[in-house]
């Protein structure tokens, strides 16, 4: 349940919702009054073995947890530098890490009386999870996506319309995740008497970074204790994720953040022809989607369009949680272009029979240009959130089977970790770790 346990979890947030400068509630005061009432619900679900035991058997039951830390030897043999580890979370029910929070919300909006779930999502594997958790705890559910992601992510909506939840096309800006996620907001606020806000990341007003990252933390948890006994008690050298939002992201960086050898690694997209989502590398302070954090921004102050080969990644923000840490120092970031992302995807395929996420992709990317230039004795673990069916069909269309070509076969020299990728500030390894 939540992670409690380490400094970090007990130091962050303070009352106010804030982790250090980011976070808080930045919404009209109207609006106050659902987020206190998620607030008092969600300390009460903490307060209660009852409910606790119930998370945890749904864990079980309906997710499969625990899932597994492996060590990647063929990729690893490949680079012939750090041992790549990754946690399994694309072997979830329904594919990915989401869930986590998903049946969270579900078992909470079930203690608080409400009837229905409302969320965001972007390449769907939040609306799919919450549609499940949904469909396992009684409840109505409805998603709004962007109609983009509608299109491309069709399997997925088809999948959440049969699990039997509302998904709800979002046509402003850009069509994509930004959108949904204003949309899904305002539902909910006229829709709380009866209906909670299942948000699908660590973004948005307190309490929801707080609450995200305590359902997620489970991955923290049980990769540390996985990862001690697979090693005879060593840790990772390296923790790497995906970061947009930033839910799976803290849910992996939970189990570490006490430990100051363990450097922590954010992967952002850095999309293809100056077109990305690398929030922390270019954005600056500002506020959105009800809290203060670090925001891709125009010259003057609109949120800024923004572009990834992943669905999943396409959020001109960050988790505030996720900004402090960044701040801070405690995680460096680094960039991964499309291409590189699309590499990866079919890397991982093809010398591991696993096909990832896009999203995990870029984690998986970075990790491999990481290892390349690392001793053999480190260790590298990658957070792969998710698991790549929803995406099969698009990267065809889009590269072809034959992408790789001979990049795909063991001994070829981008085995040592340069599949195109490039920091974002245009040379590797370099510039974004600021």
């Amino acid at each position: 349940m939540p992670h409690l346990g380490t400094v970090h979890g007990r130091r962050y947030p303070d009352a106010d919702g804030y982790f250090g400068e980011f976070g808080g509630n930045h919404y009209p005061p109207e609006m106050r009054a659902a987020l206190d009432e998620l607030t008092a619900g969600y300390r009460d679900l903490q307060a209660s073995p009852d409910l606790r035991q119930r998370l945890a058997a749904v864990r079980t039951g309906l997710q499969g947890r625990p899932t597994p830390v492996h060590h990647l030897e063929n990729i690893s043999a490949q680079v012939g530098g750090a041992q790549i580890h990754v946690k399994r979370e694309d072997l979830n029910h329904t594919g990915a890490h989401k869930i986590n929070h998903c049946v969270g919300f579900a078992l909470l909006a079930r203690a608080m009386g409400k009837r229905k779930l409302i969320a965001e999502t972007g390449a769907g594997q939040h609306g799919v999870a919450l549609a499940s958790a949904a469909a396992y705890f009684g409840l109505e559910c409805e998603v709004h996506m962007g109609a983009v992601d509608v299109e491309k992510m069709s399997a997925n909506v088809g999948r959440m319309r049969l699990l039997g939840a509302q998904v709800v096309p979002v046509s402003a800006g850009q069509s994509a995740l930004t959108e949904a996620s204003a949309s899904a907001f305002r539902a909910y606020v006229e829709q709380r008497e009866h209906a909670l806000y299942a948000i699908g990341s660590a973004i948005g007003p307190h309490p929801f970074p707080l609450i995200v990252r305590d359902f997620q933390s489970v991955v923290g948890r049980e990769a540390r204790e996985q990862f001690l006994a697979i090693t005879g008690g060593a840790l990772p050298d390296h923790v790497v994720a995906c970061v947009a939002g930033g839910s799976n992201a803290m849910g992996l960086y939970s189990g570490f953040l006490d430990d100051p050898g363990v450097a922590l690694h954010a992967v952002e997209p850095l999309g293809a022809d100056g077109r990305h989502a690398a929030t922390l590398t270019f954005g600056r302070p500002g506020t959105l989607h009800g809290a203060r954090t670090v925001v891709l921004q125009e010259d003057d102050g609109a949120t800024a369009p923004v572009s990834s080969v992943a669905s999943g990644l396409v959020y001109p923000g960050i988790g505030p949680e996720v900004a402090m840490l960044h701040a801070t120092g405690r995680i460096s970031v680094d960039a991964v272009t499309d291409d590189e992302a699309v590499g990866a995807f079919f890397r991982l395929s093809r010398s591991e029979g696993i096909i990832p996420a896009l999203e995990s992709a870029h984690a998986l990317a970075f990790a491999i240009r990481l290892a390349a230039d690392r001793p053999s004795s480190e260790r590298v673990l990658v957070n792969l959130s998710g698991r790549g069916d929803k995406d099969v069909d698009f990267v065809l269309a889009r590269y072809g089977v034959d992408h790789l070509g001979d990049r795909g076969r063991p001994g070829h020299p981008s085995d040592r970790g340069d599949c195109t990728g490039r920091s974002s500030r245009g040379s590797p390894g370099t510039g974004s770790d600021r």
